[in-house]
């Protein structure tokens, strides 16, 4: 997905929670989930291996898709899998 933006604001949340926007960037291009919020809002997710600390976490990314270009609310990245990762949808 190529045409989306990241405000201020989010790139400052994603500063502070770590994911970077390379890694927001392979979520948006291939995601492993795609699930409805509500009617214009999504959350892509995606397992990703983290070099530090090692792991793989359940990556989401917000994006509101009833606009153009479409707009990054959020990102995150979890240690809770199984509050957020959804087994079959």
């Amino acid at each position: 997905m190529a045409n989306y933006v990241i405000g201020d604001h989010t790139r400052f949340e994603m500063n502070r929670r770590g994911p970077s926007e390379e890694v927001v960037r392979s979520v948006l291009e291939a995601p492993d989930q795609l699930i409805e919020i509500r009617p214009g809002r999504v959350v892509m997710q995606s397992q990703v291996k983290m070099i530090l600390p090692p792991n793989t976490y359940p990556m989401g990314v917000f994006l509101d898709v009833d606009r153009d270009p479409r707009e990054v609310v959020t990102a995150y990245r979890t240690s809770k899998v199984s509050k957020y990762w959804r087994q079959s949808l």
